[in-house]
């Protein structure tokens, strides 16, 4: 791109007017390759971010500044609220019914601490403006209907009849927050808000407080809209290859006429900074059946710079990458090798988010006494650190790790355009400068000078965190009788509001409840929202083959653009290794780039992977073939990424890896048992859907057992039994297995490669990617063609599984037929019917839950149910029957079957990156899916139609003569009150 020229807009620059626009800045980013313009709206004070580049995947947002005073989550509730029907679209769920009618490829809005977002972005113009359409009257002129704020926000409902009658609060948003608090590392992020910002908007839940939730009002909810989503307090954001003044004149004729500036009083003040140092201690609800001696998690937060400053905010994140960067890095060491706890606490690193920026740093797994000892260790090594001085390598790598992250482009998790909004957000809505924050050459040199005076970084330490008394020493400590004392609260709060109530209050309860039950029932015309058609859909796959190059088959080559950036992806066969093996294969996977080689220590490894690349990893894989056999395929991927420069260095740390790994340091072995038991056992409640999905399939086939051995509960279970076996420090059986595994793995014939840049690098991979493969071990078995040898247990579970969770996660699984199949293309059909036309309203709408969903699996051929943080199980599979009767009676039409291909295709069609898009294509030839069988699977989808769609429901979904599989994650009260209601089909309990 000529960055003299912008040829989506030419000839406009700064002081340039378009419509009631000003161009107040207009620069070109070399770091991202775009021009950035920066407008105001004259008559209303609205402020545009405009970025302009190639990219095809435009994307918008509309933000708004949203400070609560209170936890009653009203910012949380609106976002939900407005969502619901506005003026020009009056129908139940506009944003919903989009998803169905549009190719994005991402839709959502987001709640933070202090402002509200609704982004979206597609690769379709006519797309891009008909989302616009419907995002810019959600935001500015929403129906929010009294009855909307009670489905998504709070409510009262009865239960029962007469004398056994009861008031149950439900909601969305009420008891989306009742599962969100149920975690600790959600509890501690808000907690540590809280405690630092005791002044200012921050210290109050923004998603809300479940004790507090039901005390908003509706006239509160209005007003916070009237105020805070009015264009005076709005930020636009608009980024790709369509013209700028095209976005604006719709902007302007759709919203910003109809208003005139207000000031709507949402500046957030900084945080008064205290004198001294405070001590803290907030609760977190934990399970009975854990013991709570080491549950703790105690840090040390600090209040640092101002987000406008970019050059503090940059020197913090060098810090940062210092401090905690690595394994290597003094401060995490230091923790770490104390013994104290198993991993860093939750929330731990620089968060640059607010108006004043944190730090913390802390442990988890600790006793209740440790948080001295924890306040004594970081002050210690920041005291050490300031005196002596820090090593210039750890500089250079904290500032490589930075470098490095700003040059990749990435869609993981958003998409490129909706990152950067991400990005610039909280410190350009606070009044910072986005071009300041997209282009850090400025403050980089300025860095460099800074470094070069001597004793820079070393200073920071003492003025940032040893001479800053605004800082907490912060205890999260364990509450096993916390849930039951907030559900005998509610029950009781409840009890009195009953006592209290007469016949016209029960009556308006249940006339509220008729009417949303109505509300939900209705069949309503959508005709008034825009959509696409089939015809806009793209006929063609995205097809990426091997480049001719230097290298022959096991070695691939991808010549792509990827921007200076180096892509090494391998894969490593997995079925020969011994069965009693298998379980271990991903914490192997975890720990082979942290534990150090024979001619390395882990903190040398550790400072050489983030000096020299932008990241090397390891993971297990258990995918299906897509031949005649369908035979499990299981593999270790192993990857790396690097600039340019650094490809001779990146190849000689996998070399050493995969030769040369040592798993000696029996220290160091055991501290990787504890984070890896930390990781996954925090991640149960955020990931529950996904786990309960997982633990109901692995009875399917040997592919889908072993993916749950090594990603579901079964990974969990397996690791806290490594934990129990080495917590006497006897490692040496661990790192013989793990030796064995590398064994199995790590020898010539067994690896498959990709290698993915521009052609110089290609070129340049020869000499090292020969070394790195004759490095490898001579003989073995080709792991890639040995069938693994697992033993798949008959039948299929019908199971509750038990652990801290205010909420449930319900699935339900069972066989179809698989992507080469001729019904692929419907069952897919059928998942997004059934989560658009019936999940969403029996689950979301009816049942409270956050959400509920439909997946079919095409790789494996199987088709589940789930829902997340759900207030129900047995309702909620009720509500799975109903779904399969529903799909068979065929209450749908053929608009409905378009809708749902457009959703399919606007995943199938999701662009990635060129880097990540070749690796993609890498791994779809080790699993033997071709370019040819998706073409042909996306052409049979484009031919859909009702009646197809009936015959394939009536061939899968006749529930009487399918085996079914039921996996529910739950709280242990819940489950047993299932099953009481269950009889016959109760689950079988087990602890998560």
């Amino acid at each position: 791109m000529d960055h003299k020229t912008d040829a989506n807009n030419p000839g406009i620059d700064a002081g340039d007017r378009l419509g009631g626009y000003t161009i107040k800045k207009a620069a070109y980013l070399t770091d991202i390759q775009s021009w950035l313009y920066q407008l105001e709206h004259e008559a209303t004070g609205a402020r545009h971010l405009h970025i302009s580049n190639t990219d095809q995947e435009n994307t918008f947002g509309v933000a708004f500044k949203t400070v609560p005073s209170d936890a009653t989550g009203v910012a949380h509730i609106l976002e939900h609220t407005v969502l619901c029907g506005s003026e020009r679209f009056p129908v139940r769920d506009p944003f919903f019914s989009m998803l169905k009618r549009s190719l994005s490829t991402f839709m959502n809005a987001f709640t933070a601490s202090d402002w509200t977002m609704y982004p979206f972005a597609t690769q379709n113009r006519k797309d891009y403006y008909n989302l616009m359409d419907v995002y810019l009257d959600a935001a500015f002129f929403p129906s929010i209907e009294e009855l909307s704020f009670k489905q998504e926000g709070h409510r009262l409902d009865l239960e029962g009849e007469g004398a056994d009658a009861r008031l149950v609060y439900k909601g969305v948003v009420y008891n989306e927050m009742k599962g969100a608090m149920s975690s600790p590392d959600q509890v501690m992020v808000r907690a540590m808000l809280n405690a630092l910002y005791p002044d200012t908007t921050y210290s109050n839940n923004s998603g809300g407080d479940p004790a507090v939730i039901p005390t908003l009002t509706y006239r509160q909810l209005k007003d916070f809209h009237a105020r805070h989503y009015h264009p005076s307090n709005a930020f636009f954001y608009t980024y790709g290859n369509l013209p700028l003044e095209a976005h604006l004149a719709v902007i302007e004729k759709r919203v910003l006429t109809r208003f005139s500036r207000i000031d709507p009083r949402t500046d957030v003040p900084a945080q008064p900074r205290w004198t001294a140092p405070k001590t803290v201690t907030y609760p977190y609800p934990l399970d009975r059946s854990e013991d709570p001696a080491k549950k703790y998690q105690a840090c040390m937060a600090w209040l640092l710079a101002d987000i406008k400053d970019t050059y503090e905010v940059l020197v913090t994140a060098v810090l940062e990458q210092v401090l905690i960067g690595n394994a290597a890095s003094p401060l995490r060491k230091a923790l770490m090798d104390s013994q104290l706890g198993t991993a860093l606490s939750d929330g731990t690193g620089y968060d640059a988010e607010n108006r004043d920026t944190m730090f913390s740093v802390g442990l988890k797994d600790v006793s209740e006494t440790d948080a001295e000892k924890v306040e004594a260790i970081v002050l210690d090594v920041l005291t050490t650190l300031a005196e002596e001085g820090i090593d210039p390598e750890l500089v250079e790598s904290a500032i490589h790790q930075i470098e490095f992250h700003r040059k990749e482009i990435t869609n993981t998790p958003y998409p490129y355009g909706i990152k950067l909004l991400i990005g610039v957000s909280a410190g350009w809505m606070h009044g910072g400068d986005p071009e300041r924050m997209l282009q850090l050459d400025t403050d980089f040199k300025r860095l460099r000078q800074a470094l070069a005076g001597g004793r820079f970084l070393e200073d920071r330490i003492r003025r940032s965190f040893l001479d800053n008394p605004h800082r907490i020493r912060f205890t999260l400590a364990p509450d096993q009788s916390m849930t039951e004392r907030e559900n005998q609260r509610v029950a009781a709060e409840l009890t009195r509001m009953l006592a209290d109530m007469d016949e016209a209050d029960l009556a308006r309860i249940r006339n509220d409840a008729a009417a949303l039950e109505k509300l939900q029932e209705t069949q309503e015309s959508l005709d008034c929202l825009p959509t696409l058609q089939r015809e806009d859909i793209p006929p063609a796959v995205e097809r990426i083959q091997p480049s001719p190059g230097p290298f022959q088959p096991p070695v691939w080559t991808y010549d792509q653009p990827t921007s200076g950036i180096f892509y090494f992806s391998g894969g490593l066969g997995a079925g020969d290794i011994d069965s009693r093996l298998m379980p271990l294969v991903p914490f192997f996977c975890y720990t082979v780039s942290k534990v150090g080689t024979r001619d390395c220590d882990y903190t040398r490894i550790a400072r050489r992977m983030d000096l020299y690349t932008g990241g090397v990893g390891f993971s297990a894989n258990a995918r299906t073939r897509f031949d005649d056999s369908g035979d499990c395929l299981p593999f270790v991927s192993f990857s790396g990424k690097c600039l340019e420069r650094n490809q001779d260095r990146m190849f000689d740390i996998l070399q050493e890896l995969t030769s040369r790994v040592d798993f000696s340091d029996r220290t160091r072995l055991h501290q990787l048992v504890l984070e890896y038991r930390a990781g996954l056992e925090a991640a149960v409640v955020h990931n529950g859907h996904r786990l309960a999905i997982s633990m109901a399939s692995r009875n399917f086939s040997p592919a889908n057992h072993l993916q749950e051995m090594w990603g579901g509960i079964h990974q969990l279970h397996t690791i806290k039994q490594v934990a129990a076996d080495t917590a006497g420090g006897d490692m040496q059986k661990l790192a013989s297995d793990l030796q064995a595994i590398g064994s199995a793995l790590f020898f010539r014939d067994n690896v498959r490669i990709a290698l993915i840049g521009n052609a110089p690098m290609l070129n340049n991979a020869v000499k090292p990617v020969s070394t790195l493969t004759r490095s490898l071990a001579a003989g073995g078995t080709d792991g890639f063609t040995a069938a693994p040898r697992l033993s798949v247990a008959a039948g299929h579970p019908n199971e509750g599984w038990g652990t801290s969770t205010a909420v449930s996660f319900v699935a339900q699984t069972f066989r179809t037929v698989r992507l080469d199949h001729a019904d692929s293309p419907a069952l897919s059909v059928i998942a997004k019917i059934l989560r658009s036309m019936y999940l969403h309203r029996e689950i979301r709408e009816k049942g409270g839950a956050y959400g509920g969903f439909a997946l079919y699996n095409a790789e494996d051929g199987l088709f589940s149910f789930g829902s997340y943080r759900d207030p129900h199980i047995v309702e909620t599979l009720k509500a799975y029957r109903g779904a399969a009767d529903f799909i068979r009676t065929g209450e749908f039409s053929e608009e409905d079957v378009k809708e749902a291909i457009l959703q399919v295709c606007s995943e199938i069609d999701r662009p990635d990156p060129p880097g990540p898009a070749a690796r993609k294509a890498f791994y779809r030839r080790i699993i033997g899916l071709s370019d040819e069988t998706r073409m042909r699977n996306k052409e049979q989808l484009l031919k859909l139609t009702r009646k197809r769609i009936m015959a394939v429901a009536d061939r899968y979904f006749d529930t009487a003569g399918t085996s079914q599989a039921v996996a529910v994650i739950s709280n242990r009260d819940l489950l047993e009150a299932a099953n009481r209601k269950l009889a016959g089909r109760a689950l079988s309990l087990h602890s998560v």
